[in-house]
């Protein structure tokens, strides 16, 4: 699994300059564990990896150049997302 998010966390990074890397592994692993959870309690099959990498795929190339603009909008995400200017990249 670690080498499904890496190449999404770099997927992400291409998409949106103003994340840390720490910070765009973050958020691939909220949108991979906010889609399982989703799809489990919707009651589907699990559908593996390859389903999982898929969505969250579509959903960094549709969403992730505005990711960072989340954390104004939910602050609840604060402590996750909190911009550190001096880590970026």
């Amino acid at each position: 699994m670690n080498d499904y998010q890496e190449r999404l966390t770099r997927l992400l990074l291409d998409k949106n300059d103003y994340l840390s890397s720490a910070q765009a592994r973050i958020w691939v692993e909220l949108l991979w564990d906010d889609f399982e959870t989703t799809y489990a309690k919707a009651g589907r099959p699990y559908q593996g990896i390859e389903m999982t990498e898929k969505v969250v795929k579509q959903w960094i190339q549709q969403y992730g150049g505005n990711l960072h603009e989340f954390v104004a909008e939910n602050p609840k995400y604060k402590d996750y997302l909190v911009q550190d200017k001096n880590t970026l990249h």
